[in-house]
């Protein structure tokens, strides 16, 4: 399989996660770049937010597959999430949700869940 050049990344603002879920997507993947995009508790923001929440969201995932190339996507929970407060099977059920809302967008991309846990590992959901 040749180098990818860019996944993406739908995940928290949180800086603890940042550089954990980069290098896993970027070893799990093969790929140069993770384009993130962020936001404060994202399975929150994804299932409860506004329909212009969604638009936008959905429209940043657009740039990463069709201008980017991407064909990975990641939805990722974490553990201690001050956007989304919730106990870890309540935020696995949300990541699960989640991947299927935006599998339900249509890119021709593998989406994928994960969960940052507390030894700020990635577990994939």
């Amino acid at each position: 399989m040749s180098k990818r050049e860019f996944v993406t990344a739908i995940n928290c603002m949180d800086g603890r996660v940042q550089l954990p879920v980069i290098h896993w997507m970027k070893e799990k993947y093969d790929a140069e770049y993770v384009d993130m995009i962020t936001e404060a508790g994202p399975t929150r923001y994804l299932l409860e937010g506004s329909k212009e929440n969604l638009e936008a969201m959905q429209a940043k995932v657009g740039i990463s597959c069709d201008k980017h190339g991407s064909d990975v996507i990641a939805v990722v929970g974490h553990h201690d999430c001050a956007g989304n407060p919730v106990p870890r099977e309540e935020k696995v059920d949300q990541i699960k949700q989640s991947v299927e809302l935006v599998q339900s967008w249509g890119y021709q991309a593998e989406v994928i869940g994960l969960y940052v846990n507390n030894q700020w590992e990635v577990e994939f959901i």
